[in-house]
């Protein structure tokens, strides 16, 4: 306000600068504003605005004075600012090119879409080490050339004087609620001067190399002023329920007041990041690494499975029995062993509620690219399995892995109705394999009925007397003349009818987009269902090639009818069959090739960013 420095009785004034400074008055007088001799009038609410061309080479190289008078010109006073410009710029890749370029105006905010903009940040939860590997999140320093391409570079760009005028300091901070979900360091050099070969190479003195900026302890800290100094933002937390994914971090410069008193901002530069979501991929993608747990009851399941692998040179991890300790359920088995470069997990802990049977992984699937009513899904919807709506006493999937997964927005899930079965797995009834056709996919679904009505056709064939499982010798016929069984079998096919409406609604099916597998079912205690024979649905699915249950059916002319009608429908889609034996080894334990396999898949080319939200 140029009135606060006028002298008493003031009534005009004027202003001069030198030419690196422009300015501007507000209310605009007549004749306007200008570096002119004449007198403009003074008003209490005139006000000076006053910008600079261009950033000073010394402190104090331009000025601007004002000059006041009274009644007949007659001059009062004048006031000098000497002036130092200072280019300051907190910059981030805000349009995701891969290139941190200098102030773009959209990198203090976050947009969706192709045309949206703001920087994006990963969670940092693989390992980089080789041994005694904990993720690299949970770590306060930088040990290997390679974590830096886990987070985002941030740059630091200034431009004046050879130093900030006395008392003057740039610093650096986060609010208390981002501290926790993201880290930055500060390299001290440039580490392209390092041959490619070293990249994994760990160095001891990394710690001195990249220090630590902000975390958790530490939410604002002074930064060098100079030309430009490389940071590197680490992210620590996924989206979650109280976490929208959204990070800034602030830069600010600060003027000295007096040693009384702290530091002033008088500006502050903010950069905004997002956090990558969690995803998944469905089996339509093409896979990259098969794995399976090494135990010392299920050679044949791990022969079949290799022998998959190998015959479609697709990588195996084997985990052997000294790493899973006994545990076979590769499903959930992703500590340690395959803790690695690029290659992370991520948990959730419950607080307040016992973890059950349907937060294991095979609970867990994603369906292919969907659209529903015209809405686009890109990258598939998650599918889970719960307790039935109304159920009030029924097993439900944990909460804080529910929000959690909810929380990512690319795959909004779906929730199916689980707890009618004994383990509660949405991949007892269905799976996903790629097919022709518009979709790409079909549904594949368990269907007591489909089984009933094969073996049917077998008995009126003639073939009633041939046996299912080569140890307990059960006939078509006594499965036939089985009432409780059919009954159980009715009530199973109710709760997949169930699960087939809300999986057409949901995703956008017809009929024609589902096959049902023949595949009958038991009640167990608490009246939940496990699969009779092997769980053919229950697959692994390596691109055209499935890994299926070997479901040890009634032969007919030497070959087992539940394989030749399940060939013929896959071989319909341009699949090939290969059933492995895991009856003794996993479908006695209530699993199947699902349940005790992995696969890691190429990931969606679409980038997630450039979905409209």
């Amino acid at each position: 306000c140029v009135c606060r420095s006028a002298p008493p009785k003031s009534k005009a004034f004027n202003v001069q600068c030198t030419p690196n400074v422009r300015f501007s008055i507000s209310p605009t007088p007549v004749p306007g504003p200008s570096p002119s001799p004449a007198p403009l009038p003074l008003n209490n609410n005139t006000l000076l605005f006053i910008v600079m061309k261009e950033a000073s080479m010394v402190e104090s190289d331009s000025k601007l004075s004002v000059t006041y008078y009274g009644d007949n010109t007659e001059v009062l006073g004048k006031a000098v600012l000497h002036l130092t410009a200072i280019e300051v710029s907190l910059d981030v890749d805000a349009d995701r090119d891969g290139v941190v370029e200098k102030n773009n105006p959209h990198k203090g905010a976050w947009t969706w879409g192709p045309e949206g903009h703001g920087a994006i940040l990963l969670v940092n939860c693989d390992s980089e080490q080789f041994y005694h590997k904990t993720p690299d999140s949970d770590r306060k320093h930088i040990t290997a050339v390679s974590d830096l391409n886990d987070m985002s570079p941030m740059v630091l760009r200034t431009k004046g004087p050879a130093q900030l005028p006395p008392g003057y300091k740039l610093t650096l901070h986060i609010s208390r609620g981002d501290a926790e979900k993201v880290r930055v360091f500060r390299s001290t050099f440039d580490p392209c001067i390092l041959s490619w070969k070293y990249s994994k190479v760990f160095f001891p003195d990394f710690v001195k190399r990249y220090p630590l900026v902000l975390d958790d302890q530490v939410l604002s800290q002074e930064v060098p002023y100079q030309e430009e100094t490389k940071l590197y933002v680490e992210g620590l937390r996924f989206p979650d329920k109280d976490f929208d994914g959204l990070l800034k971090i602030h830069l600010s410069l600060l003027e000295p007041i007096s040693e009384d008193f702290p530091e002033t901002p008088i500006y502050t530069d903010t950069v905004v990041f997002r956090v990558a979501p969690w995803i998944m991929t469905p089996n339509t993608l093409e896979p990259v690494e098969v794995f399976v747990c090494s135990t010392k009851d299920n050679y044949p399941f791990l022969k079949g499975i290799t022998g998959l692998a190998k015959k479609n040179n697709y990588k195996l991890k084997v985990c052997y029995e000294y790493k899973n300790r006994g545990d076979r359920w590769m499903q959930d088995f992703p500590y340690d062993e395959l803790l690695g470069k690029d290659f992370g997990y991520v948990t959730r802990v419950p607080e307040d509620e016992e973890v059950n049977s349907l937060d294991s992984f095979g609970n867990l699937e994603v369906s292919p690219p969907v659209t529903v009513n015209g809405k686009h899904y890109p990258l598939g919807r998650i599918i889970i399995g719960v307790a039935f709506p109304t159920s009030a006493h029924g097993r439900n999937m944990t909460k804080v892995v529910q929000d959690f997964l909810w929380a990512q927005k690319v795959q909004e899930p779906v929730a199916l109705f689980s707890d009618w079965l004994y383990v509660g797995h949405v991949d007892e009834f269905m799976t996903f394999v790629p097919a022709p056709g518009p979709k790409g996919f079909r549904l594949l679904l368990a269907s007591p009925d489909a089984g009933y009505k094969l073996f049917k056709g077998l008995q009126n064939d003639g073939h009633g007397k041939a046996k299912i499982f080569d140890d307990e010798e059960i006939s078509v016929d006594e499965i036939l003349d089985n009432e409780r069984l059919k009954s159980e079998n009715d009530y199973v096919q109710n709760c997949i009818d169930w699960n087939r409406d809300v999986l057409k609604r949901e995703l956008g099916l017809d009929d024609d987009d589902i096959i049902d597998l023949p595949i009958l079912f038991k009640l167990m205690e608490d009246n939940r269902a496990v699969a009779y024979y092997p769980d053919m649905v229950n697959m692994i699915v390596l691109g055209k090639e499935l890994g299926i249950p070997k479901p040890f059916g009634p032969k007919v002319d030497g070959r087992c009818a539940l394989e030749a009608e399940m060939t013929s429908l896959m071989e319909a889609l341009g699949l090939n069959c290969t059933y492995i034996d895991n009856f003794a080894s996993y479908h006695k334990l209530l699993g199947e090739v699902h349940c005790g396999s992995n696969v890691r898949r190429k990931p969606f080319e679409l980038r997630w960013w450039n979905l409209e939200m």
